[in-house]
């Protein structure tokens, strides 16, 4: 009777599976204030950064399952993660995860994770950096919201109006700007982000840094402020 076969295929069944990621090539950072440090998981190296400290990495281990999250541990960097947002305390960014890590024996904590969109466009600062897929730049290129009013430049001069949040998409109000002239191609830059505020916005977020605009035939593409 052949039975080691059988028992071989029994026993690789009951085979224990790793549970999440098994790959070292996930990407992952991690960032604290108060003391300013940071961990960059990537390429499969856990690199450690901070001011006073002198930057180093080590080989990225796979990350494995806890009771609250994931830990990455190496003998210079035990970094847990669990699924709870997060504020880095000094922007109004808001990250996905909580992190705490330990770092040649010194306790850690922070932020780690993918950056949340904001829940509304209210209080939010946003960087012009592309109108009908043209790229602009420049200080006189930026967007901003309040409770109620939008202001902001798109290459020339100066605008801001009323505006009411709907889902997933706001209604501006009369927009005034200043009326000074600017050469081209700034000058077509603004009309075509007025004509874009004539009527309803849709809003989306690619991520929780960028902001995509469109109406009226013109979509805007934004990166949220530092």
């Amino acid at each position: 009777m052949r039975t080691f076969p059988l028992l071989a295929l029994l026993v690789a069944g009951c085979a224990t599976v790793p549970a999440g990621p098994t790959t070292p090539s996930e990407s992952f950072r991690a960032l604290g204030t108060e003391p300013f440090w940071a961990i960059n998981i990537a390429d499969g190296r856990m690199t450690f950064e901070a001011p006073d400290i002198e930057t180093f990495s080590v080989p990225a281990p796979a990350p494995r399952r806890t009771a609250q999250g994931r830990r990455w541990e190496t003998p210079r960097i035990v970094l847990d993660s669990r699924p709870e947002r997060c504020s880095d305390g000094m922007s109004d960014r808001i990250y996905a995860e909580t992190v705490r890590a330990r770092v040649d024996g010194r306790e850690l904590s922070g932020c780690g994770g993918d950056i949340v969109p904001p829940a509304s466009l209210a209080d939010t600062q946003w960087t012009i950096v592309e109108i009908d897929g043209r790229p602009v730049s420049g200080e006189t290129y930026h967007l901003g919201f309040t409770g109620d009013r939008l202001s902001g430049q798109a290459g020339c001069n100066r605008f801001s109006g009323p505006y009411a949040a709907g889902d997933g998409t706001f209604m501006p109000g009369a927009v005034i700007s200043t009326r000074m002239a600017c050469p081209e191609p700034r000058m077509d830059h603004e009309r075509r982000a007025l004509q874009m505020l004539q009527g309803p916005v849709r809003i989306e977020h690619p991520d929780g840094d960028s902001l995509r605009l469109s109406g009226n035939g013109v979509t805007m593409r934004l990166r949220r402020a530092i």
